[in-house]
């Protein structure tokens, strides 16, 4: 049998080590090239970019890929060898590993806990603290409206009666006139686009998606056994390259598309009325249903945007064949609380709610009681003020921080949302947040939004620091862009043989 799970060809290991490339020049002496294969790989590891137990490409194989010597490639399987990040046996070839007593990386970012954060600055996770008192004031609320619930099952597939009704409204308050069938209750976002893609998409199938776009998404999509087909996002929060668009549902046929309109995760960019319109209409002639992610729409941040937010997605196809949006509590109130839904035709409502039995049954009944408050009592728009005046706070202090300590990285300020994408200054953005977690700054790199090694050149940083923290955040990363440069062998940079 053999010890490994997967395989990694010479072609896409060397265009995943070419990906970690620097525009800036190598410091003198260089690192040896054995050195800098070692690191590249290793660095593949630990971002999950290659996953664990994957074999790698022979020796042979993989020198002639990359234009350098065998002597090289077998200098740097042994440095990771004898630094646990590789296994070899005879026969059998050679895989990924990572050293004993280490946990196994994530292809996602997780926020670290609480108790364990000590002097790290965790910009993991775009996700805010609860805007109290309004939360507690919901759950208050909520304890007391639960005795009659808790005297039945508790199995509420579709979701509470009223938490439907109260999500319905919203929508029709919207522009978007909803009845209650067309809305189920889902265990956050996450489940929203689990729950859409069992149904949807059988494995080996084509889903269309925004490059960049949500990493945790993506990973579920890549999980799931779907071809993603990428279509890049206009630069400078430009959003949504319609004709890209219609030439990707054209030739590709995909069955589903994924986009987060509303202050797009990580890019920021709002689309506007005319691409809503257009998008939807690409869509509709591919026969593509398109899913539409609003969990970020409520963070409007510029006073123009609040007062005169697009309409939904939906509200372009009044047919209602097209489209289905998601909906989540997650950033407008708090991550902690759950509860996300879906907005679709009632046909398809009632297809998502029978899988419900094999999936989760159901979200619990307490959460929703006091989302259902805090529809219904005006507690949301209070939760939302406080999290908007928040959020634009730490936005503002990012940027000014961001612009004073790294002046030659660049970005667009987003009128919403809570994500700065941010291009780095030609330095790897894996090596950023490598050197970044060791002086206690935790970003994600930018390809883990892409697909296949892309947008190495960003870094995600999020709206959830503000004041003296965000200037600590910004001087700790301008040290790591600074170690990447010109640091220790720890940070070395890619021989050109790698880049060409």
């Amino acid at each position: 049998m053999p010890e490994w799970t997967s395989v990694v060809g010479a072609p896409q290991l060397v265009r995943l080590l070419r990906s970690q490339r620097t525009t800036r020049p190598a410091p003198r002496g260089g690192t040896p090239a054995y050195r800098a294969l070692a690191d590249g790989v290793r660095l593949l590891v630990l971002e999950g970019r290659v996953p664990v137990g994957a074999r790698l490409p022979a020796e042979r194989e993989l020198a002639a890929a990359l234009s350098v010597s065998r002597t090289t490639v077998a200098a740097a399987f042994e440095a990771l060898r004898a630094e646990g990040f590789l296994a070899s046996r005879r026969g059998a070839g050679s895989w990924t590993a990572v050293p004993a007593g280490s946990p196994p990386p994530s292809r996602g970012l997780k926020p670290l806990p609480p108790e364990s954060a000590g002097g790290v600055i965790d910009l993991a996770c775009a996700a805010l603290p609860a805007p109290e008192p309004h939360l507690s004031q919901a759950f208050t609320s909520a304890l007391a409206d639960l005795p009659p619930y808790a005297s039945t099952h508790g199995d509420y597939p579709a979701g509470l009666p009223d938490l439907r009704r109260a999500v319905a409204r919203r929508y029709t308050a919207r522009g978007l006139p909803t009845r209650p069938e067309q809305i189920m209750i889902t265990t956050g976002a996450m489940g929203a686009v689990a729950s859409i893609c069992r149904l949807l998409v059988p494995r080996g199938e084509r889903v269309a998606v925004e490059h960049p776009s949500y990493a945790n998404v993506l990973h579920l999509m890549r999980d799931a056994g779907m071809r993603l087909v990428p279509v890049a996002m206009a630069d400078r929060l430009g959003g949504w390259e319609l004709p890209a668009w219609q030439q990707a549902l054209r030739a590709a046929a995909p069955r589903m598309a994924y986009v987060v309109a509303d202050f797009h995760n990580p890019t920021g960019a709002l689309a506007d009325e005319g691409q809503r319109r257009d998008l939807v209409a690409a869509a509709r002639t591919a026969g593509t249903t398109l899913v539409v992610d609003e969990t970020m729409a409520d963070l409007a941040l510029d006073e123009t945007t609040v007062a005169a937010p697009p309409r939904p997605v939906a509200a372009f196809d009044p047919g209602g064949a097209t489209v289905i949006t998601i909906g989540s509590v997650s950033k407008a109130v708090w991550a902690g609380l759950r509860i996300g839904w879906v907005r679709a035709a009632p046909d398809v409502i009632r297809h998502l709610t029978a899988a419900r039995a094999w999936a989760d049954l159901g979200s619990p009944v307490l959460e929703q009681l006091a989302v259902t408050r805090l529809l219904t009592d005006g507690g949301w728009e209070r939760a939302v003020a406080v999290r908007r005046a928040e959020a634009r706070a730490n936005r503002d202090a990012l940027v000014a921080a961001v612009t004073e300590h790294l002046p030659e990285w660049e970005f667009t300020v987003p009128r919403g949302g809570l994500t700065l994408w941010v291009r780095t200054g030609g330095l790897s953005g894996s090596r950023i947040a490598e050197a970044g977690e060791r002086l206690g700054v935790r970003v994600p790199s930018g390809p883990r939004f892409g697909i296949d090694g892309a947008f190495e050149g960003y870094v995600r940083l999020p709206f959830t620091v503000s004041g003296p923290v965000a200037t600590e955040a910004a001087t700790r990363l301008a040290t790591a862009a600074r170690l990447v440069v010109g640091g220790p062998h720890t940070e070395p940079d890619i021989p050109r043989s790698f880049v060409a």
